[in-house]
């Protein structure tokens, strides 16, 4: 058995702001277009459950702020940019191993449609 059991299964939107990141450095908003682009749109998530969870993840260590800017000469230093800590990584890779987990059962069940091609 593998070490990902330990860490336990991400909230949706936490996975979402995971996954946003994974790309690189982004601002609260540039989070949100992230999460709409990687979902088409099928979810929208607010500033209170955007910046709610940053706070919880900041606080268990899974993001962390970055000083980094991509143009200071045209990005409000009011902003504050998120990375994937370390810890990050590994909550985000035991949450999709967790998918890919139930992807499979779901193949074997034959219960996956056949437009979808994984």
């Amino acid at each position: 058995m593998s070490a990902t059991p330990s860490i336990p299964p991400l909230t949706p939107a936490v996975f979402h702001i995971l996954l946003a990141l994974s790309s690189g450095e982004r601002h609260g908003y540039g989070i949100m277009k992230q999460i709409e682009t990687d979902t088409q749109g099928r979810v929208n998530m607010g500033n209170g459950t955007l910046y709610g969870s940053l706070k919880r993840m900041l606080d268990a260590g899974l993001v962390e702020e970055s000083d980094k800017r991509i143009d200071p000469a045209m990005d409000d230093e009011r902003r504050i940019y998120y990375r994937l800590t370390a810890i990050g990584v590994r909550a985000l890779e035991a949450e999709l191993e967790r998918y890919k987990r139930i992807i499979t059962v779901a193949q074997e069940r034959k219960l996956l449609p056949k437009t979808l091609s994984i």
